[in-house]
């Protein structure tokens, strides 16, 4: 046998781990550095632990190698990690930033206090704690608490990780489902990704396969299809047509159509899911979802009958008077339009930028505040509520606080029981609210309230299942106004200009002036693309127009992937602009610094933050394991744990820049996006910008955006529901 080919021999070491270079929480690799029995120096080792902590002893089985980058390396084929027990090893644990609370400092203190009885200590006598100088009731709670936590969340990824599971969600499993995790798992591991944000069908059926459920088994098949009703909510449908739910589960699960067609019939009869038919189609509706569009219909009808609660206005008296309140002018359109608002008990107002929606809005409130009606203005993001309050003069909430979420049960406190205090509610930004939003708004809405609700149809509609806004008027059931004449200030800004010729699938002006506020950047390719891009973001922009590249300009980009995708532009802006320092934290792909911009991405109720709010990041603690985010003057604090949370947020997608509004948008368009070019996403971009819109990329992948009018259905039946009137 050639001597290269000779196999080195595999050796076995033991000893202390200094420190963790690296670890991946989702498949386990590690870097450690180990203080090995007999070994002068530290030893590089290379291997796999569901969970690994500095202070650990480690027993090991391997090779050397040499490697061509790192050097000397022990790679470990078998790594087993065991509790410490020596006083450097206790403190090093303690002190890893493991446990909330503990940090090198306090680790020094405990072991210093309380020697190898540490452990025992504060499981069996957390009150002696406090015995240490500087631990507080407080920090004290936070390390018992913290202790218990980590050791059912190492429980969790061993578990997951003997199943051939990545670890990385092991804190939202325990989040979840507390002290039973490894319990409700075993049970039932397709709960995994009905539960688990992150945690998709393949994943739990790896644990399924794992546990022994047979492919066939009912309970892998009644999962398929549940799943495949979630992802098609994702994409914005309530239901799906019984044929491409059956094909759509069959490539997720790989069984026969019958097997499938057995499955659903037991949904069915479980009332998981609701049959019924849209347009001609026999469809499987969520039953959650299909409830709460029959009940946004029948609510609208109830809510339009009868008269408005305010007394008889003469619209030819009220607009005069409220001309010369407001000093201006409105338009026959926004005469009509007044007209029919004060009569309306429900009303949608709709148009794009620059046509006077917000004009027509506070018209509506100023002759409707000087009757007393008792009024409540609300919308889907803080970004658009600020813009509504700026706009009106009057409080605007979002309406998560306005509804006031209950953390406890996820849903709101006002409802049919607790109604709203209003005479008249308004909901800016209607485009953006989904079926289960709308549902919870109008339960909490009285009987006897008006209903004014504006929005830009012509946008992207909600993130969530559903299209309600287009439903309501593509129904022809209630009134609607929609204005389309641009003012003559607004005509003024090429955004508006521009904004509208894409809505109407004309290609945008690109030949401005100087001093204008729209601009194309030409990029031959992806690359190109990304350097001009850093460019106008970190020093066009400032130089030309002075405004801050973090706090005033927002890139928006067609998707997430890619090279000109929101998830790699993140990581070069980061660099460009907030290039990561000694304090950070990486977690879940993503590496966190004092000063970075992040957004939430997910409703939150504890923490009272939601999907799309945008923030900084204040402070890292790396000795409580804790991070903080100022949202809109408000700190709120995240464990390292928690931070699958939050994503940089320098780049954004469209989709989740919906309702708010950016003072510039720089948006990337090339070819790579092709499966998002549409021209009601690229509208929707072009709309985010206040003073200044750039465009960076192919004029090819422009005209596609533009001419792509983007006739992708979404299976909702409300405005079937609407016209019919049968619930």
């Amino acid at each position: 046998m050639p001597r290269a080919m000779v196999p080195a021999p595999t050796e076995a070491l033991a000893g202390l781990v200094e420190r963790v270079t690296y670890h991946n929480a989702e498949n386990g690799f590690c870097v450690l550095r180990v203080k090995a029995r007999g070994q002068k120096d530290l030893v590089t080792v290379v291997g796999h632990a569901a969970t690994i902590a500095a202070g650990e002893w480690v027993q090991i089985s391997g090779q050397w190698v040499n490697d061509r980058s790192h050097g000397l390396q022990f790679r470990a084929s078998f790594l087993k990690a065991s509790p410490p027990t020596t006083l450097e090893g206790i403190e090093r644990y303690l002190g890893s930033g493991m446990i909330r609370g503990i940090g090198p400092v306090y680790a020094r203190k405990l072991v210093r206090a309380f020697g190898e009885a540490v452990f025992d200590l504060i499981e069996a006598e957390p009150a002696r704690l406090r015995e240490v100088t500087g631990i507080g009731p407080r920090r004290a709670a936070r390390i018992v608490a913290g202790w218990a936590e980590q050791k059912v969340i190492r429980e969790i990824m061993l578990f997951l990780h003997a199943h051939g599971v990545g670890t990385s969600r092991a804190v939202r499993i325990f989040k979840t489902y507390g002290t039973n995790a490894v319990q409700v798992i075993t049970e039932n591991p397709y709960r995994l990704a009905r539960d688990i944000r992150g945690i998709g069908f393949r994943t739990a059926d790896l644990v399924a396969q794992k546990l022994g459920i047979e492919p066939t088994a009912e309970i892998r098949i009644r999962a398929g299809i549940s799943f495949a009703l979630a992802e098609a909510t994702g994409e914005g449908h309530c239901g799906l047509p019984v044929a491409e739910l059956t094909a759509q589960a069959a490539a997720l699960i790989a069984v026969p159509p019958p097997l499938i067609e057995g499955a659903l019939a037991l949904e069915l009869a479980a009332g998981e899911v609701v049959a019924d038919t849209l347009e001609g189609e026999r469809c499987i509706f969520l039953a959650g979802l299909y409830r709460a569009e029959q009940a946004i219909a029948k609510r609208l009808r109830v809510l339009s009958a009868g008269q408005p609660p305010w007394p008889v206005i003469d619209a030819g008296k009220a607009i005069p008077w409220v001309e010369g309140r407001t000093g201006l002018s409105l338009a026959p359109s926004q005469h009509e339009a007044l007209g029919l608002a004060l009569r309306s008990k429900v009303l949608v107002i709709t148009g794009g930028p620059g046509v006077g929606k917000t004009t027509l809005v506070n018209s509506i409130l100023k002759i409707l505040g000087a009757k007393e009606v008792r009024v409540a203005l609300c919308a889907p993001t803080g970004r658009a509520a600020k813009r509504l309050t700026d706009s009106t003069g009057l409080e605007a909430r979002t309406i998560h606080r306005l509804l006031e979420t209950d953390p406890k049960t996820g849903g709101f406190k006002r409802n049919e029981e607790h109604p709203l205090d209003c005479q008249l509610l308004v909901v800016d930004e209607t485009s953006m609210v989904d079926v289960p939003l709308m549902r919870a708004l109008l339960r909490a809405l009285p009987d006897g309230a008006a209903l004014l609700l504006v929005g830009d149809v012509d946008q992207l509609p909600s993130v969530g299942p559903g299209q309600v806004l287009a439903d309501i008027i593509g129904s022809g059931s209630l009134p609607v106004v929609r204005l389309t004449e641009v003012f003559r200030q607004a005509a003024q800004s090429q955004v508006i200009v521009n904004a509208h010729r894409i809505n109407q699938g004309r290609m945008p002006e690109l030949r401005q002036a100087k001093d204008s506020d729209f601009h194309f950047v030409d990029a031959a390719d992806p690359e190109e693309g990304v350097r001009k891009l850093l460019a106008v973001v970190r020093q066009r922009i400032p130089a030309r127009f002075g405004l801050d590249p973090l706090r005033d300009v927002q890139v928006l980009c067609p998707m997430n992937r890619g090279g000109l995708g929101a998830r790699a532009l993140n990581i070069e802006l980061q660099k460009a602009l907030n290039p990561p320092g000694d304090i950070r934290v990486e977690r879940f792909g993503w590496t966190f610094c004092p000063g970075d911009k992040v957004m939430q991405v997910a409703n939150d109720y504890d923490r009272d933050v939601f999907n799309g709010d945008l923030g900084v990041i204040t402070h890292i603690d790396l000795e409580d394991g804790e991070l903080t985010v100022r949202f809109d003057g408000r700190e709120v604090a995240y464990g390292f744990g928690e931070l699958d949370e939050l994503v940089l947020a320098y780049a954004t997608t469209i989709h989740k820049a919906q309702g708010s509004e950016y003072p510039a948008v720089v948006i990337p368009l090339t070819t790579q996006h092709y499966a998002m070019l549409a021209r009601n996403l690229l509208y929707t971009g072009v709309t985010r910008g206040k003073r200044l819109v750039v465009l960076v990329g192919q004029r090819r992948a422009l005209a596609i955006a533009v001419g792509n009018r983007n006739t992708r259905r979404r299976w909702s039946k409300l405005a079937e529901w609407m016209r019919s009137g049968a619930y």
